[in-house]
């Protein structure tokens, strides 16, 4: 097995899952450091670089997106292999965004452990000298509120429909739905933050 040079960055704020990705790595004798979010992520790359970002894409202070562009737009950052995984944004147009930020790869959730261990193994080895150029910050900003909002529109009819199948269930039947329900609305408040944080930027950037 190939040692990177600098650990692997894991970057997750759904904790089991988070310590599933962290553990699989380690048995495999990866360097890891985790973190729950970009913040955390950016705070951790100012102490030592890693060899890879392994990231989720919906968090909360700075998702994955954001953590991205910002990484591929920093000279000092910008050659860090960028590895996505997400069960939120899968759709076609969400993966194209996501590898037009310089993503190379991209895994959906649930994570395959083997597919998982492959993908990490095959970047470490990769030629990665063809990285597309960062997108701009405008181009980059019209095409995440555009995944934001169709996923918001996602969430809010997912809430919708959950709803109203809750009202005409049996008692016994809508435990399982009810946490469906609760993780659908802790993904659309999350949205609905980045989508203000993101016109937060964009009202001081027309100043």
């Amino acid at each position: 097995m190939m040692i990177p040079h600098g650990p692997l960055l894991v970057v997750e704020d759904v904790p089991h899952i988070l310590e599933l990705l962290q553990l699989t790595l380690r048995f495999k004798g990866y360097p890891v450091i985790a973190v729950s979010n970009g913040e955390e992520a950016l705070a951790a790359i100012e102490k030592e670089l890693p060899a890879m970002v392994i990231t989720d894409i919906l968090m909360p202070k700075l998702d994955g997106f954001a953590l991205a562009h910002k990484l591929r737009s920093n000279p000092k950052t910008s050659r860090i292999p960028i590895v996505f995984l997400s069960a939120t944004y899968v759709t076609p147009e969400d993966k194209r965004f996501a590898m037009s930020l310089g993503a190379v790869r991209f895994l959906e959730k649930p994570v395959d452990t083997e597919e998982f261990l492959l993908t990490v193994a095959e970047v470490l080895t990769a030629d990665l000298s063809n990285l597309p150029e960062p997108l701009g910050d405008r181009e980059f900003y019209s095409g995440y509120r555009e995944r934001l909002e169709n996923k918001l529109r996602h969430k809010l009819s997912q809430i919708s429909r959950t709803e109203r199948l809750l009202r005409t269930l049996p008692e016994t039947h809508r435990s399982a739905y009810q946490a469906l329900l609760e993780e659908a609305i802790r993904h659309r408040d999350e949205i609905q933050k980045e989508l203000q944080e993101l016109e937060r930027i964009l009202s001081q950037n027309q100043e």
